[in-house]
This record gives structure tokens, sequence and C-alpha cells, in this order.
């Protein structure tokens, strides 16, 4: 997943993954390089326009509240304690004054008294504006409790059958409807749960339906790193090992390696518990900054070492780190498809990868719970379209997508509670994962009926990946256009 969110795609503009209140402190503390005095100046200058925005985003969600737009009860109680733990603790707790002196230390062209002024600057400006206005914030979403219900549904606010019908046309770039997701993803889920079905009885492990196998796996402590710094540290490392893993076979799959390198860091603690397991963000336009994949590690039994691999795979190379990356370096490519906006596409891509690491690179030949966490994964897509549709679109119930989730897939209950609340305040997102990769499995398959012997999987992933992000029908046209010139 690409954590991108605005309120253009979500439906309250604060929220427990996502929103100003989230993304910006991530931001600067992740991304925004403290590289010299200029630099630590411009930070500051950032810190006093995020308490800015974040007195007009409170203006707009009042505007919003008056329209009849008040986000479910546990989607504003998710949010309340992301703020508050964000808060907690005061000044020298808060991650944008806590990470100063480690970034200065670095810095040998600043004096010692400067670097103290500078950290002096930020601290006033953290303390006088922005944590005050986050208990300003916190205070409005006290107060609209009273106004919430807990319906899940986008339907709950004015004309959300028609925004929900839109958001399905702009993630997935399809014409389909929700009645057909919802049935492209129940089978899928069958088709997954019989893969998983044969894996299981082949390992010897027959008793109890799929999900409360693929449970007791998740439950077996030899699996699980040590809920401790060093277990997080270790964790963390295995993932380094398997990137470097499929980087060093990469060349035989693709031939634009793209040359951004790939962070792995954990999910800051302030925003972990709403947080999904993963999510990446990528690199600065200019390279000047890294990609990154963010590994939640607030509970590490949500992740036992055999499902770590496809994580990786979607996260890092070949999905999002390679699709972003590569479409940063492609010359004379409008902006907006550098930024990779069209969901169907970047997801797709991405669910593809974990196809292409077990079909085509066959990273599980020897590794049966590795492939198994691989149909957990895709299981989660599947599920995603059952879900998303069913509580936007049938007005199923939190409660009930809970339970679908936690019946199919053997996840924890925490965690299919986290995916759960996220689909609710991102409508529709969900659902592009799967079309996209069913679309881009279809196009493959079309080349390769068409081109024989002729087809060169490399040659067709370069076509996909140095294009740029695109609407599936226009990838469609792409594709037809590429295969007819091969052909010739």
């Amino acid at each position: 997943m690409i954590r991108k969110m605005s309120f253009a795609h979500s439906s309250y503009r604060v929220n427990q993954i996502g929103g100003i209140m989230v993304n910006t402190p991530q931001f600067l503390t992740d991304v925004h390089r403290i590289i010299n005095e200029k630099s630590m100046e411009r930070y500051i200058a950032r810190l006093h326009e995020f308490a800015r925005v974040i007195e007009e985003v409170k203006v707009r969600i009042m505007n919003d509240r008056d329209n009849g737009v008040v986000p479910p009860d546990f989607v504003i109680n998710g949010a309340l304690r992301g703020m508050r733990s964000f808060i907690d603790g005061g000044l020298n707790k808060n991650p944008l004054f806590s990470s100063l002196p480690r970034r200065l230390d670095k810095l040998d062209t600043i004096t010692k008294a400067r670097k103290q002024e500078l950290i002096e600057q930020a601290g006033h400006v953290i303390s006088a504006e922005i944590i005050p206005r986050y208990v300003g914030m916190i205070e409005l979403f006290v107060s609209l409790l009273p106004l919430s219900d807990h319906n899940a549904g986008i339907w709950r606010i004015p004309q959300g059958e028609q925004i929900y019908a839109a958001r399905l046309k702009s993630f997935t770039t399809t014409n389909m409807s929700a009645e057909e997701i919802h049935q492209l993803g129940l089978r899928e889920v069958t088709r997954i749960s019989e893969e998983m079905e044969t894996i299981l009885t082949r390992e010897g492990i027959i008793e109890g339906s799929v999900s409360s196998r693929l449970r007791q796996l998740m439950d077996i402590p030899e699996y699980h790193f040590e809920d401790s710094d060093k277990g997080r540290a270790e964790q963390i490392a295995y993932l380094y090992n398997l990137d470097d893993k499929m980087m060093k076979m990469a060349q035989r799959f693709f031939i634009t390696i793209p040359s951004q390198t790939l962070k792995i860091s954990r999910v800051p603690e302030f925003s972990q518990d709403g947080s999904a397991l993963g999510y990446y963000r990528g690199p600065a336009m200019d390279g000047s900054t890294s990609g990154r994949f963010y590994i939640n590690q607030k509970d590490m039994s949500d992740t036992p070492r055999w499902t770590l691999p496809t994580l990786m795979y979607h996260e890092g190379a070949p999905g999002h780190h390679f699709q972003i990356s590569a479409s940063h370096l492609i010359d004379n490519l409008p902006f907006i498809r550098k930024v990779s906006p069209f969901t169907a596409y970047v997801e797709g891509w991405a669910l593809y990868a974990e196809f292409i690491a077990h079909n085509d690179m066959n990273v599980y030949g020897d590794d049966s719970l590795g492939n198994l966490g691989r149909l957990q994964d895709e299981m989660l897509r599947a599920i995603r379209l059952v879900v998303d549709t069913g509580m936007h679109a049938k007005r199923w119930s939190r409660e009930r997508a809970i339970d679908y989730m936690l019946s199919n897939s053997g996840t924890t209950e925490a965690d299919a509670t986290r995916e759960i609340e996220r689909y609710a305040v991102w409508p529709g997102q969900a659902t592009a994962y799967k079309v996209g990769q069913l679309h881009i499995l279809k196009l493959r398959s079309m080349a390769e009926l068409r081109l024989g012997d002729g087809f060169d999987l490399r040659e067709f992933h370069e076509m996909i990946l140095m294009n740029g992000a695109m609407p599936l029908e226009i990838l469609t046209e792409s594709v037809e256009l590429w295969i007819e010139s091969q052909v010739k």
C-alpha cells in the first residue's frame, strides 16, 4: 500500500490512518532533510505552516459537521488515540522535537550554539503553536462523538451512494459496479481458499477450517520475532536480507533497475494503532531521499516470519519501490503520471509483483509456509472486494465485515479491525488491488498467447513500468500496441 491519502479520497479529513495530523508529522520527521542551517530554518518554517493548516482543517471539519458529515464513532476514537499519543509527554517526547538533536548532531557546518538556538526555536513553535492546535482538534473530535453513530459505510453521509459509485470508478479505473466487484471477490476467496487447503493438507495440518489452521500457524511462537527492541531490529534486518536476495535476482526479470535505495523503518508509534501492517512512501523526485517501507511493529505477533516475504515484495522490490522509483526515471512523462495517481495500476502492479516472485522467480520453491503467506496476502485482497462493497454498498456493519475477514484470512482480530476501519474511511481504495492485478495478468496472458515463443517477460515488464501510471483501459491499449510492435 502506498500511504498517500487526501480528503478527495478519504471520507473524513482527519481519521486514524491519514490526513494532516498523521501525514505531516511523518513527512517532517522522515522526509524533510536537515543537511545544513538553511534546511533547518525551512523545517521551522514548515512547523509554522503546519500549525496554520491544522487550524484551517479544523474549520473545514466544523463545516463538514454542519453539513451532515461526521465520522463514525470508531473513526473518531481512533483519531483521538493517535492525536493524544502524539502530544502525550509534552514537548520533550514529541517526535517533531525529540528527533532534532540527533539530526543536527550529524552536521559540522553549524556551531553548537547555533544548533541549540535552532532547536529552541523549533521547540517554541511546537509547544506554542502545534501542541495547542492538537488540543483544539482533540476537543473538537470529542464534541463530535454525541453527533456520530456506529455505521461504517459511506452511504451514511449525504449523497454517500453516489460518492461510492464515483470512488469505485476512480480507484479501479473501470466501469465495474459494486455488485460485480462483490461477486468477483467471492469467487476469488473460494479459489484462494482451495489453494491454501492444498498446502495445509500437504503439510499435515488438517484439523479445522482453513482460517483456524492459519490462525494456529500464526500463533506458534517460534515463527515470531521477539516483542522487544532487539526483536524489532532483527525483523528489520530480516527484511533487508529479503530485499538483498530479491535485488540479486532482479536483472533476470527486469530491464530497468531503479537506482533509488530503499530504507525500511518502523511505523511511527503515534500512528501505529490505526496503521496497516506495512506501507510504502516513494523517494523524492530528485533522488535526494530514499524510498521507504514502513513496517508496523506494535504487535510482533501480527507478522510471523513466514508472512513477511510477500509483504516485502509488495512494498519493496519488485513491487511499489520498483514501480514508483522507475516512474521517476522516465523522461518526457507528464508529472501526474510520475506521482502515480492511478490506484488500480499502482496497487495492481504491487500485487502482480507478488505473483512474479512466486510464479517466475520461484522464491517459495522450498518454502511452503512462505507460499502460504503469499496466498494469505492474496486472500486479504480478495476479501477486500467483498467487505468494501459490503460496507459501502450493501450496508454491512463494521462487525460483520470484521467477522468475514476473520473467518477467511486467519489474521489477528486486531489486524482485521485495523483493516476494516481503514476501508471505512477510504471507500473503494481497497478494491483496486485485485482488480488491477487480475487486469495485468489478463494482459500478460493475452501477450503470451499472441506472441508465443516471441514473448519476452523482461520486455513486457519494461513496457508496463516505463510508460508510467495510467488507467487500466489505456494500459490495455498500450499493451496491444506493444504486441503489434513485437510482431513486426
